[in-house]
């Protein structure tokens, strides 16, 4: 299946709301980049990719039912609009399961459990350390704590400058 059908329904989802496409974009593309240089498998690769499109899927319901896009409320909401969407592009049960644990847990950094986890939030890092204007101090911390692949390490250290 092909990821193209999630970047463009994710682009639907997310109309009117450039800077929530622009922040999936950009995940997405650290994610797959950090993925092919860590040398993942094809299908743990197209996972990793799906995943990082709809990260964030669950922000919407989050906020029309709690009035908040904190990560708690994304990780509890997201699963089930990941699983509709994924459902309906005609995804495997397998890979949409996945898939769906990511999304229910991008936002708690305890317990990464695959690489695809790893990746999907150092990328998200990635993205939000720039997006929200992080100091230095919260980018060192975040590179010692957070980015554990070789390549997100360096990813962070080349943009940030460490």
């Amino acid at each position: 299946m092909n990821t193209d059908s999630v970047y463009s329904e994710m682009i639907r989802y997310y109309s009117a709301d450039p800077a929530r496409i622009q922040h999936f974009v950009k995940v997405h593309s650290f994610a797959a980049l950090i993925g092919r240089l860590e040398g993942l498998a094809e299908r743990t690769q197209q996972i990793l990719e799906v995943a990082a499109y709809v990260h964030d899927i669950g922000i919407k319901p989050a906020e029309e039912k709690y009035g908040s896009a904190a990560g708690p409320y994304q990780e509890k909401e997201g699963p089930g609009a990941a699983e509709a969407m994924l459902t309906k592009l005609g995804f495997d049960a397998d890979l949409i399961a996945r898939v769906c644990y990511l999304v229910g847990h991008h936002h708690t950094y305890t317990n990464i459990d695959g690489t695809d986890y790893r990746i999907l939030v150092e990328a998200d890092f990635l993205v939000n350390l720039y997006e929200d204007h992080s100091s230095e101090e919260a980018i060192r911390h975040a590179y010692d704590t957070i980015f554990c692949t070789a390549s997100g390490r360096e990813l962070c250290r080349t943009m940030f400058g460490l």
